[in-house]
Order: structure tokens, then sequence, then C-alpha cells
């Protein structure tokens, strides 16, 4: 076993996501690793088109255009789910997870595909547009990381599906302020329309409580997919259901404190505390214990339906 990736992947996760390492905690030791394998790798791509860092030792990203770089990580990939002899950490990481799973290589490219949105600053005018986004960026990662727990059953997958949109619509609402400052915005524009926000005022103090209307308005929009993700716990082993539960619980809580904070939302970044990650931990035990004996409820009728 490559201890050396798993300690590359473990850092990865501390720096990238505070509340996703907490959950990550509580798998099984071969799913965390393929889990945080499977992790490296995303946030990997993320930071190489966002032109921040690459690899193991931050070293600075070169002159290339984002398309080339886009260009770059498809091969790549590709290169690694076909099991080609890989260096570079996060595509080891990939290829380690991709061929001990099976997992699809179209969710790979789906995945790159979102980035590639942000690469061509993609409008989006409706909510429908936005939740393409989500399930490129997030929706395909709640698919591949369920195949790394062992889920092949549609049904669940969709469920993972419906997570990684709660999650990314949190995100989106969490982020509107620090997004529009790199010159990024994933709210519909009919919404903004609506409250009459001007495209590039995003980041103007006077259009905060307007904008609070449009992350409470996100938040809601989220809740049906949390509660689809919630009903999915049963397709999966004991631990992973109570790391996903986990995990589940810490990100909606940050749509929670977005609503709550109104127009004070982006005075600093919304997270949850040490003590609330611990509650949160327990609860999500909770949720895993008892969906071992609940029937799980229908999906909600009219949410976003993946691609198949």
């Amino acid at each position: 076993m490559n201890t050396t990736l798993m300690d590359h992947a473990t850092d990865t996760i501390a720096v990238g996501s505070k509340s996703f390492a907490t959950a990550a905690k509580l798998f099984d030791p071969a799913t965390r690793r393929s889990v945080l394998m499977l992790y490296a790798w995303c946030r990997y791509c993320d930071d190489v088109i966002d032109g921040q860092e690459l690899g193991f030792n931050v070293t600075p990203v070169d002159s290339t255009l984002p398309e080339q770089r886009l260009a770059m990580l498809k091969n790549q990939t590709l290169r690694a789910w076909e099991g080609a002899e890989m260096s570079a950490p996060a595509f080891a990481a990939f290829q380690e997870v991709a061929l001990g799973h099976n997992i699809p290589l179209q969710l790979a490219y789906d995945h790159l595909d979102g980035f590639a949105m942000d690469v061509r600053e993609t409008h989006y005018e409706t909510f429908e547009d936005t939740l393409q986004y989500c399930y490129r960026v997030a929706g395909v990662v709640g698919l591949m990381m369920a195949r790394v727990m062992g889920v092949r059953d549609e049904a669940v997958l969709d469920r993972a599906c419906d997570l990684g949109l709660a999650f990314q619509l949190t995100n989106i609402a969490r982020d509107i302020v620090e997004d529009a400052r790199v010159g990024r915005c994933y709210l519909p524009a009919q919404w903004l329309a609506e409250e009459g926000i001007p495209a590039d005022a995003l980041e103007s103090a006077e259009m905060r409580p307007q904008l609070a209307k449009l992350a409470y308005r996100l938040v809601a929009e989220a809740e049906p997919y949390y509660a689809s993700a919630r009903a999915g716990l049963a397709g999966l082993p004991l631990r992973s259901a109570w790391a996903i539960a986990s995990a589940h619980g810490v990100y909606r809580e940050i749509g929670i404190k977005v609503s709550a904070a109104g127009p004070r939302a982006w005075d600093r970044r919304q997270g949850t505390s040490a003590i609330e990650k611990s509650g949160l931990l327990l609860k999500g035990a909770g949720l895993a214990l008892t969906s071992r004996f609940a029937t799980p409820a229908p999906r909600p009728a009219g949410l976003w339906q993946r691609p198949r």
C-alpha cells in the first residue's frame, strides 16, 4: 500500500475541506482511503483550473491557458483510467480508486466538464442551468463516492447525486461574495433580475439585503435534496452511512447559518465549530442506526434528475 499517496490525500482534505475531513474519519479504513484518494484528484483538478497549485509541492502553475490545463487534466485522467503508469500523485490516486471501484470514465469527464464551465465563464440564466453546474462539480462526486462505498443500485445513486447537489447549493449560497471577487456567479440571472441586482454588483455592500433573499432561496431549494439524500442512508454500509449522515448535517447547518445571518452572512465565512461538529457526528450516528430499520421515503417529486 502506498502510504505516501495516503499522506498526500489526508493533507489535501485537511486543507481543502475541514467540514468533510471530519466526517471522512468515520469511514472504515479501506473506504476512507478510497474516499480521500478521490477527493485528492478532485481538489487537484479544481486547483489546476483556478491556477492555484500543482501536485505535492505547491509548484506554481505555469502560464498555460485554462483551456490547455483542462485538456491536460482530461488526457491524464484518461491515461490513469486506462492503467498507464502515473507519477503525479493526484492521478495515481485517481487510478487506484477508478480501477479498484470500477468508476465509469464518463463520471470523471462530467466532473471535469464542471471545471470547463468555470473556464468558459458559463452564464446561468435559470435555476435549471445552475443545477446542471451543481451536477457536474458535486453531483457526480456523490455518484463516484457512492460507488466507492459499494453502491450500484440506481435508486441509491440518485440519492447520492442529490446530496452532492444539496452540498453545492449550500456552497454557492455561502460563497456568493467570495465567488464574485474572482468574477464568478452561479446565481440564476432570472433571480438576479427579480431582485434588481446587477451582475457586476454582487460585491456591493448595498446589495447585501437582496443577496440575502437569494441565499435564503438557494438554501430552501437545497432542502428537498437533503431530504432525499437522508433517505438514501439505508442503502449504505453502516459506517459509510454514519460518515455521510454527519457530512449531511454539517453542510446543512452551514446553509441554516447563511439563512439566519441574512445580509451579514458574508461578513465572515460561515462554518461549524468543533463543538457543533461533535454534536452533528452524534446525530449522524443516530440517523445511520435508525436507517437500518426505516423504510426509505420515495424520492420527492420534481427534483432534478441526473442523466443515466
